[in-house]
């Protein structure tokens, strides 16, 4: 069931990415989406809304864009918490340190191993 919960969150959150980007006549542009979608997990994880989501859809609601913004809020707070005023700074990105690190090991990777092409 935890597998139906996360297509259905995963599915939704692209679904509404996707029709941001066809209903606006392109006004909307992927990094709008980007941003928007960041920007609205760490508000909603800010308020207490989305970890309910993480808890009932899993991977559904944490691999997407707003799931990032949910981690980078969750980190800020706790380090907030713990250091004060200045861990803000510093507990964003150590929350998202294993999935910023692996984006950026294997996009080297598959750039090093594969020749796109310019078309």
């Amino acid at each position: 069931m935890i597998y139906f919960k996360a297509f259905l969150v995963g599915g939704a959150i692209c679904l509404l990415g996707q029709l941001l980007m066809d209903l606006t006549s392109h006004k909307i542009t992927p990094a709008h989406i980007l941003v928007g979608f960041v920007s609205g997990g760490a508000l909603l994880s800010a308020l207490g809304v989305y970890q309910p989501l993480v808890n009932w859809a899993g991977a559904g609601a944490t691999v997407p864009l707003p799931g990032f913004g949910h981690a980078l809020a969750q980190g800020a707070i706790k380090a907030v918490q713990a250091k004060g005023l200045l861990g803000a700074f510093a507990g964003g990105l150590q929350a998202a340190a294993v999935g910023l690190t692996a984006a950026i090991v294997f996009g080297y990777l598959i750039a090093a191993l594969f020749n796109p092409r310019g078309d």
